[in-house]
């Protein structure tokens, strides 16, 4: 697979806080969100990286504890992506909740 976030994985994404993280996650769903009926390629591609950064996350050793959450957080984009068939999972419901961390991330600066 093609990395699409160099930096982030060569070390960036760990100095980020988790909310900056799933701040940064949301932008890619949004971004998936607006391409969505407009361009298939610019969708995939959104999506692809949102599932990237969410793999980061996922290897960041400070997060031992919330690796729970942040696997449903992917188990749920999945579904949405498919059709929201097993758990009814949207992206607008997903990018409603990763905007919270995006607004809070903001405060923090």
């Amino acid at each position: 697979m093609n990395i699409q976030h160099q930096a982030l994985a060569q070390g960036g994404w760990q100095k980020l806080s988790l909310a900056e993280q799933l701040g940064n996650i949301g932008s890619e769903i949004s971004r998936a969100l607006k391409w969505r009926d407009r361009d298939e390629n610019l969708y995939q591609s959104a999506i692809r990286r949102a599932f990237e950064l969410i793999d980061l996350t996922l290897g960041d050793s400070r997060l031992r504890g919330r690796l729970k959450e942040i696997s449903r957080l992917r188990e749920f984009l999945a579904d949405a992506i498919l059709g929201g068939k097993e758990y009814g999972s949207k992206l607008e419901d997903i990018d409603r909740y990763l905007f919270q961390f995006a607004l809070a991330a903001r405060k923090a600066h």
